[in-house]
């Protein structure tokens, strides 16, 4: 999804909620009239885009200025809250719709906080640990002012962790002396104030949001008397999980493929290998430089203590083989079409797309990373029969933790890692909850429109409480 598709689909989404009486229903027809137009302008554009260059002096002595961005597109729902990522392919279209994907994830989710993005174009394996600790440093100096523990709170995102936000904070500590701090920026070490099982909750949530539309959703549905089954619109999708639930009941492990092996895609990896109440098998995953297939299932705590100690999967025979893993090598994309039924798709950007998506054989597409699946990609895929569990309702666990994370600073009191993980998956089936009902049991084309319809709903509302719309 670019940044064109996002607000399409915004656009698309007003022109639906226009024809919806319950919304806004207290005034009259004309104001209503003139209200959404007001909140559809808001909500289509940006509060503000800031660019900077960033000068760092490299080991070598040489000087180079990188570009950095902070976006902050709308806080009516809470403070500015969105990741930083250090990546080659940052510019200020990517982080922008970024940007506008964290408002609706956090409306959706119904956090207090709005949407902001910030990223710096590097790549970060081409740094040292003393570059990127100047980079971190120097974005902090530069964007300071607008960032702030009551203003624009960063997270990590790609390319960026723990140690990168560690470090950014002690530089707004040393800026801002005498202010609080800790809660500045999440996702920091849990020595320097950051949640127990932050690194785990994206890729947590990203699995939990299929397991429990498999498990539990479905299991509601199917104990319910059959008078309620007609009315079941998504007969397609519906027949998806039907027949994956088949395929569970004959003791049949589910094929699954992974895109991406790092803090997100590692994490489903495991979640999916060690899934007890259904059978899966992870056939393949995937990195910037391989895809590893087994049709019988990858070892994959094997396959996390290796990248634990060389950050990539295993590229060669002898790589394999010092791993102790049985895989045959592929190129990256080939992972998007392996015969797998489930792809969670954990790595970046358009991924699937127009050029590949008629090959896509996977019944069920998670979009464990942000804006994988392009909006031409998207159609083909529903109209197919495929589903597509969308991004802002997959990937918040990381920012709902990073909730809880703001929340222990100011409070002085360290949730314990089994509190962390149970009020993120509270907070995910409550969604959940919402979005499969409203979607299976709905005309709408997509679960990503349910997505921006609740999500849109919140905002508007939001506005017009606040007196923002005129």
């Amino acid at each position: 999804m670019s940044m064109m598709d996002t607000k399409q689909l915004i656009e698309q989404t007003f022109q639906e909620l226009a024809k919806d009486p319950t919304l806004l229903a207290d005034i009259s027809e004309a104001e209503r009239e003139k209200f959404l137009d007001s909140a559809e302008e808001i909500l289509t554009t940006t509060d503000k885009v800031i660019k900077s260059y960033i000068r760092v002096t490299r080991d070598n002595g040489s000087v180079i200025r990188i570009p950095a961005y902070r976006v902050q597109h709308s806080n009516v729902s809470g403070f500015y809250k969105g990741g930083i990522r250090f990546s080659e392919n940052v510019n200020e279209d990517e982080v922008e719709n970024l940007a506008f994907l964290m408002t609706l994830k956090n409306a959706l989710h119904e956090l207090p906080y709005g949407g902001a993005k910030g990223g710096v174009g590097i790549q970060p394996r081409d740094f040292s640990d003393r570059e990127l600790y100047s980079i971190s440093k120097k974005y902090v100096q530069r964007f300071s002012p607008d960032l702030g523990p009551t203003h624009d709170i960063p997270a990590p995102d790609v390319g960026t962790s723990a140690r990168v936000m560690d470090w950014m904070v002690g530089e707004y500590k040393t800026i801002h002396p005498g202010d609080q701090y800790l809660n500045a920026f999440t996702g920091k070490s849990v020595e320097n104030g950051g949640a127990l099982g932050r690194r785990e909750a994206t890729g947590r949530g990203t699995f939990l949001s299929y397991f429990w539309l498999l498990n539990s959703w479905l299991d509601q549905k199917m104990s319910q008397s059959q008078e309620d089954l007609p009315k079941i619109m998504q007969h397609k999708q519906w027949n998806t999980l039907d027949e994956l639930r088949q395929k569970h009941s004959a003791s049949d492990p589910i094929d699954v493929a992974i895109q991406g092996f790092g803090n997100v895609g590692s994490v489903v990896a495991k979640e999916a290998f060690d899934a007890s109440k259904i059978n899966h098998r992870v056939i393949g995953v995937s990195d910037r430089y391989t895809t590893l297939y087994h049709p019988n299932g990858l070892n994959i705590p094997k396959l996390i203590q290796y990248t634990d100690k060389h950050i990539d999967l295993p590229k060669t025979e002898q790589d394999l083989l010092e791993a102790g893993i049985e895989a045959t090598i592929y190129p990256p994309e080939d992972v998007l079409t392996l015969d797998a039924e489930v792809l969670f798709l954990a790595a970046i950007e358009n991924q699937v797309h127009e050029g590949n998506m008629e090959d896509i054989k996977a019944s069920i597409l998670v979009e464990g990373a942000n804006a994988p699946v392009n909006a031409q990609a998207d159609k083909y895929l529903q109209d197919k029969g495929a589903l597509v569990i969308p991004d802002i309702l997959v990937n918040a666990g990381g920012v709902i933790v990073s909730y809880l994370e703001w929340k222990q600073a100011k409070i002085t009191r360290i949730y314990s890692e089994k509190e962390v993980h149970e009020e993120m998956a509270k907070q995910l089936i409550q969604t959940y909850q919402k979005v499969y009902d409203a979607y299976f049991y709905g005309e709408s084309q997509s679960m990503r429109k349910v997505c921006y319809t609740l999500a849109l709903k919140r905002l508007i509302t939001l506005l017009h409480r606040l007196g923002k719309l005129y």
